[in-house]
């Protein structure tokens, strides 16, 4: 029995270790890449190391400018993804939209099919409508391409909330628009949130629409940390992605610390 218990614990630990090996292991990585000076294989750690990487970075200017447009093109498309999402979820989620299924699916399709192609034809269309090289256009683009998140995962937290808790507060002549206000949106607050959240990190990590669409004026951080990785400076590029990681932990910190617990624990539930 006892010899059973060493058994399942060893497996256990070796699970676990698995597990952060595939989780944490990348982010290690970086994390140690950014620090090294020299570092030759196969040693597990650099042989020097050095902060001179990180000052470059900050002396320059150029990732802070990156990381603020990323920021900014972020923002912008969480609004704009959540503007259009609400309203459309709604009337998905209470009007039964004829062929509701088929339209739902085509809000997936620039995520259904491979991005390079999808975004280097929204480029040419872009081109000739003057949105290419500037930031709108990325958030154009941005928000095209992540509206599905925002809109399955609303659309499915307002199918959630009974509907005969709206036909009673219409029932006590409440309009329609006081009762969503007052009673449906309030409850599917944790689905917003959550496709909030989906969008922003979506939208700080994309690369191939702003390299496509944004070239060769807007170079966000994405594309700043590809262009140092392609020139194999990686100690560059694992600044950047450092960098990069902090707007989406301090958005993630503020969603926990100001909203309610309640909203925070619905969601994904």
């Amino acid at each position: 029995m006892r010899r059973f218990s060493i058994l399942k614990l060893t497996l256990k630990v070796v699970l676990v270790f698995i597990i952060l090996l595939f989780v944490v292991g990348p982010f290690v990585g970086i994390a140690i890449w950014s620090f090294a000076r020299v570092w030759y294989w196969p040693s597990p750690i650099p042989q020097e190391f050095t902060l001179r990487y990180w000052s470059e970075v900050f002396r320059q200017g150029r990732v802070l400018d990156s990381l603020v447009l990323s920021l900014k093109i972020a923002l912008l498309t969480v609004g704009f993804s959540i503007a259009i999402a609400i309203p459309a979820a709604y009337a998905f989620a209470r009007y039964g939209l004829p062929a509701e299924r088929i339209l739902l699916f085509l809000f997936l399709m620039p995520q259904a099919f491979p991005q390079l192609p999808v975004f280097i034809n929204l480029a040419r269309i872009f081109g000739k409508m003057g949105l290419r090289g500037n930031m709108w256009g990325i958030v154009m683009a941005h928000t095209m391409a992540s509206l599905v998140f925002s809109l399955w995962i609303i659309t499915a937290t307002f199918k959630s909330i009974p509907l005969e808790l709206e036909q009673a507060a219409q029932n006590l002549g409440a309009s329609r628009w006081r009762v969503f206000w007052t009673i449906t949106f309030p409850l599917g607050i944790p689905g917003v949130i959550a496709g909030a959240i989906h969008v922003f990190l979506w939208s700080m990590g994309e690369f191939n629409a702003a390299f496509f669409i944004g070239a060769p004026f807007i170079q966000t951080a994405p594309v700043l940390m590809y262009t140092a990785s392609a020139g194999y400076n990686m100690q560059i590029a694992s600044v950047i992605a450092i960098v990069l990681m902090i707007p989406s932990l301090l958005f993630m910190f503020v969603i926990e610390r100001f909203l309610k617990a309640e909203y925070i624990a619905g969601i994904g539930g």
